[in-house]
């Protein structure tokens, strides 16, 4: 199977008065798997149907390995596209329903059968050709129309929210079936989710897209570690980032000492190379898992809710002003609902911002 890169420069969406996409640039790789990210409405899946021309380009270039297609006709752009609906034929077999292209295509009989037949096994439906769609699982529907885009032998692959009408099981189950699919055709991929999860789990290289700009991309652990702004700092990860009103106090010989707002006692040495004034207003994130429980100085959390999960719990608290807060304990075994604990912050894994958000280093 063929597959080639998709680069995007400069793609602006408009309807009307409003823009949608707003200066875009995009490059992925031959083979990468690549996740468009972001709360609904950041325009991802606008972004998604530009590349398959489904959406008219308002302003910029696309182009899927060495051919310009930015007003090429969908079917000249070499894609096949998943969507969220099945979108299958009740009345034809999964076979019927895979060959349908190939048929409009008018192939062979032979060749037909063959391209099903592959598809099929590397799907695992060779046992539910005959079938008709409503005799099948969500999963094994899905798996239907992503083996219709297969059998096109398309140079890249689009995801427009495959599995957001499968249950949480299935759901699990799908991601792990497309991470396989991806190793095994080796194809280029673009995925539209706005499950961070997903793109974590499925990602080569994730896409975070916030009101039609992309805010930072990345593989998914250098999103995850070195986020570039709140915005993506708060996006990537479950449960979300901690984020803290905090002061500067002073300055130190690798960073400086800052004091939350709602924490006034709490002095907290943070190295950075960059150095706000002292007295000026940052924002401090901490992630769940760098919020240490201690008997000695630290912040006064009261746990209202507290998920147990297993291996791992989740205590949610507010702070004595006020705010709400999340820190994680692995192989808890015991309730902290209603108890007031100190959690103390791994200072070197503390993210620090300015108002505006943008990372402080």
């Amino acid at each position: 199977m063929q597959n080639s890169g998709v680069h995007l420069s400069g793609i602006r969406k408009s309807f009307g008065a409003v823009e949608v996409i707003r200066g875009v640039d995009i490059d992925i790789q031959r083979g990468q798997f690549a996740v468009f990210v972001g709360p609904s409405g950041c325009g991802k899946s606008t972004l998604l149907r530009m590349i398959a021309g489904l959406e008219d380009t308002s302003d910029g270039e696309i182009v899927i390995g060495e051919r310009e297609v930015t007003h090429a006709d969908p079917a000249d752009r070499g894609v096949a596209m998943v969507f969220q609906s099945y979108a299958l034929y009740p009345h034809l077999s999964v076979f019927e329903n895979m060959a349908f292209s190939l048929r409009l295509a008018k192939r062979s009989r032979s060749e037909v059968d063959e391209k099903v037949r592959k598809a099929a096994g590397i799907l695992q439906l060779t046992d539910h050709l005959d079938k008709k769609p409503a005799q099948l699982s969500g999963g094994q529907r899905q798996r239907v129309a992503i083996g219709r885009a297969i059998v096109r032998a398309p140079e890249v692959f689009l995801f427009d929210e495959p599995l957001s009408n499968l249950d949480a099981e299935l759901r699990v189950q799908m991601r792990l079936e497309l991470a396989r699919l991806h190793k095994q055709l080796g194809a280029t991929m673009i995925y539209v989710t706005h499950d961070q999860v997903e793109a974590m789990t499925l990602a080569d290289t994730i896409f975070v897209l916030q009101g039609g700009h992309v805010r930072q991309s990345g593989a998914p652990l250098d999103l995850y570690d070195d986020p570039s702004n709140r915005f993506v700092a708060g996006f990537i990860g479950s449960p979300s980032m901690n984020f803290f009103a905090a002061t500067v106090a002073g300055q130190t010989a690798d960073g400086i000492t800052a004091r939350l707002n709602g924490q006034p006692d709490l002095s907290l040495d943070i190295p950075l190379a960059e150095r706000p004034k002292t007295d000026s207003a940052i924002v401090l994130g901490m992630r769940p898992e760098h919020l240490v429980v201690t008997e000695g100085g630290g912040m006064r959390v009261t746990v209202d809710v507290a998920e147990e999960l297993g291996g791992v719990s989740y205590q949610h608290g507010t702070l004595e002003g006020g705010e709400p807060v999340v820190f994680q304990q692995t192989g808890a075994r015991h309730n902290m609902h209603g108890t007031v604990q100190k959690v103390r912050p791994e200072t070197d894994r503390i993210f620090a911002f300015n108002i505006k958000g943008d990372r402080i280093r």
